[in-house]
């Protein structure tokens, strides 16, 4: 699978919102309310501040994330980022090359670090990815996520330096 990583066009706004629609549902990775508008969604996704973009394979979109400061002024050094891959289409490196793609922007925008506020700890690829690209949890926080299937469930905080 030959994957081209891209910023986001408006064009790829259904495309988003479909990943993000069916991300969401799921109820076990997003604080993002399953029942948000497509219009809220890509307030959030595509906001004017924010950096989008999509990973494509075969002109398919497959995968989005976005990139934004993490907090605004004396903070706003750190990125923070999000991401989803189409469901059905997991283990194929796609949130990977996302993650290692993003972690090079924030570099190229000048960010020194990148902060995950809400890891959900069950959402244990995520977690063993993050971790091997280099992340850190720095904090749990119990019972921080109402996860779909298990209830309540930690979340962690990670963190690296770029």
């Amino acid at each position: 699978m030959e994957l081209i990583i891209r910023k986001a066009e408006v064009a790829d706004a259904d495309a988003i919102w479909k990943i993000f629609h069916e991300v969401v549902a799921q109820g076990d990775t997003y604080t993002f309310d399953p029942a948000m508008s497509r219009e809220e969604a890509l307030a959030i996704w595509m906001a004017p501040q924010v950096y989008t973009f999509v990973a494509t394979s075969d002109g398919e979109v497959v995968g989005t994330y976005f990139m934004r400061a993490n907090q605004p002024g004396l903070g706003s050094h750190v990125a923070n980022a999000g991401y989803m891959v189409k469901p059905g289409i997991y283990n194929r490196g796609i949130g990977r090359a996302m993650c290692e793609h993003s972690l090079q922007e924030a570099k190229r925008l000048g960010f020194l670090a990148m902060q995950f506020n809400i890891v959900v700890s069950t959402n244990k690829a995520a977690v063993a990815l993050w971790q091997k690209l280099g992340f850190r949890i720095l904090g749990t926080l119990p019972q921080a996520f109402r996860h779909r299937e298990f209830g309540l469930v930690d979340a962690y905080v990670m963190h690296r330096y770029l």
